[in-house]
């Protein structure tokens, strides 16, 4: 008798298949932006399904951000993201100033930010970023970022209060004092404290209640979040941040390359 089982494969439901082939359609471009979303009884008649798959159905397309609705209105497929770079506030310093400021200047928009510092005990979760113990003190500031006023990013980042044997002592926070809202490249420089690297990981997730209520969206739908942190040469943590991405608004990241990588690609035929 033969050992192997046979491996049977997961039945799709049938509101799975549906929000698939409606998906498709919207990023094929065959549903545009702006158009109307066929309603639950088009999708009825279409996939010859009850009227609960059709409702589940548009509910996965809802909670992905790629559909909206209003009262009493019908739902539209949701108009293609606004481009927003990140360049400058995570690949370069500007020469003096906020970097978010800087970016959103170089764009011909009017940048600023509503920032929130306070003490707490570091999570086990940001202490294994931070590399410190769990229940160190560490320093969250939550940011709040506008484009022209409109809310458009929130971010949150800890920094050890102990950085580098008290060398963050001399700071007063990531927004305050001589260099408040340079940076944390610029910031540690001024205290004798080197960044040389950042390592970002992308986390999916679904936005959260009062996530949700500062960016003016609904709550569920689902998101990426990069975590961020910045190390000295030494591979010392000194910032690590999570960056929220919501659908409304698309990052495009544009990697300054200096010459001897151009020349490493060249070597390796990319």
């Amino acid at each position: 008798m033969s050992s192997t089982s046979e491996v049977r494969p997961i039945a799709t439901r049938k509101y799975t298949k549906i929000a698939d082939d409606l998906r498709r359609q919207i990023i094929d471009g065959r549903l545009a932006p702006g158009s109307r979303f066929p309603t639950l009884a088009e999708i009825q008649e279409t996939f010859e399904v009850a009227e609960g798959t059709a409702h589940q159905a548009t509910r996965v397309l809802l909670n992905e951000g790629l559909i909206e609705t209003k009262p009493g209105a019908q739902t539209r497929v949701r108009e293609r993201p606004e481009v927003i770079r990140l360049v400058r506030s995570w690949y370069l310093e500007p020469p003096s100033g906020s970097p978010w400021h800087a970016d959103m200047a170089a764009q011909g928009r009017v940048g600023s930010m509503e920032a929130h510092s306070e003490a707490e005990n570091a999570l086990p979760a940001i202490a294994e970023r931070l590399a410190i113990a769990t229940g160190d003190p560490v320093e969250r500031t939550t940011y709040t970022y506008m484009a022209d006023d409109k809310p458009t990013f929130l971010a949150t980042s800890w920094e050890p209060l102990g950085l580098t044997g008290g060398a963050k002592s001399k700071s007063q926070g990531p927004e305050g004092g001589p260099v408040g809202g340079y940076g944390i490249v610029r910031r540690l420089r001024d205290m004798g404290v080197s960044v040389t690297h950042a390592v970002e990981e992308i986390v999916p997730r679904t936005l959260t209640g009062p996530e949700a209520q500062k960016l003016g969206l609904r709550a569920g739908i689902a998101i990426v979040v990069i975590e961020r942190t910045y190390f000295t040469e030494d591979d010392l943590p000194v910032e690590t941040a999570d960056m929220i991405i919501t659908p409304p608004y698309r990052p495009r990241f544009e990697i300054p390359v200096r010459a001897e990588e151009e020349d490493e690609l060249d070597d390796m035929g990319a």
